[in-house]
């Protein structure tokens, strides 16, 4: 695979399932704000089928954006990490061209949504969930000053990775089984991994939410999901607005090879972008 350059306008978002990914939308609007003739699409791929589907791209294909459940798959066929992608072992984001150069802007985006939903202040989380998600979500709230927080997953060797994980980047943590009925102690933010499917006795919803304080879930379908509905009494903020500010950055990525480096007019794409969700 040679150098994407300008005529490398093919770009998609893989993952299983797909059929609700929202990122054409947002991409497709965004390309057209910034004048760009490329082809945003998606496609369902399995981890099994992610090596020969990467593999089996021509020189037209520029990127790809990466979902569960490919982000470590991605991770290991990268020939290049950015420093997130490092930390967090999981990719989300692919620029293609003579070699392979792997992002993660899940924590950015993130770190973006929790400060615009005004959730950024919180001292003390609770994580649901372990996966690459999880990662990236205790990355961000260590930059955003958290030091303590409680995992909750469903496998006892998860919680403990995870755990193993936080201590390691500065984060105090505890962690309990996710379907534990026992009350947990509060804490000032909950940060739901989960998928937007995944259901949970009423009683460890209620106890969640009245003591979760306020909720961001990185699924946003189906929505209102199960556990967002339990949270009746605390600010809620929905997954798309991480899928929001992270496609920001992988469209920067996409287009200058850079996170950083900000997009010409990007308040006014980010304005198109947001109209497209609605």
């Amino acid at each position: 695979m040679s150098a994407a350059g300008p005529a490398a306008s093919r770009l998609a978002v893989w993952g299983d399932p797909i059929d609700h990914s929202r990122s054409p939308d947002l991409h497709g609007a965004a390309y057209r704000r910034l004048g760009l003739d490329w082809e945003y699409g998606r496609l369902r791929v399995d981890e099994a089928g992610f090596d020969a589907a990467l593999d089996a791209l021509d020189d037209d294909w520029r990127g790809l954006s990466l979902t569960m459940p490919l982000k470590e798959r991605a991770h290991a066929r990268a020939d290049l990490l950015d420093e997130d992608a490092r930390l967090t072992g999981a990719v989300n984001t692919l620029l293609l061209g003579e070699g392979i150069r792997g992002f993660n802007t899940d924590v950015g985006g993130l770190t973006s949504a929790l400060l615009a939903g005004g959730l950024g202040s919180a001292r003390s989380a609770r994580v649901l969930g372990g996966g690459a998600t999880a990662r990236s979500a205790l990355v961000s709230l260590r930059r955003l000053g958290v030091d303590a927080v409680e995992l909750r997953t469903r496998r006892a060797e998860q919680a403990a990775e995870l755990a193993g994980f936080a201590e390691r980047i500065g984060v105090r943590a505890t962690t309990a089984e996710l379907a534990s009925e026992a009350t947990p102690s509060p804490v000032d933010l909950t940060v739901s991994t989960l998928p937007g499917t995944a259901t949970l006795p009423d009683a460890v919803m209620t106890a969640l939410a009245s003591t979760g304080g306020a909720l961001f879930s990185a699924a946003y379908a189906p929505w209102p999901a199960p556990l967002v509905a339990a949270w009746t009494d605390a600010p809620v903020v929905s997954g798309l607005e991480m899928l929001l500010h992270q496609a920001v950055r992988q469209i920067r990525i996409f287009l200058h090879g850079d996170a950083e480096q900000e997009l010409p007019d990007e308040a006014g794409v980010l304005d198109v972008m947001r109209a497209a969700l609605r």
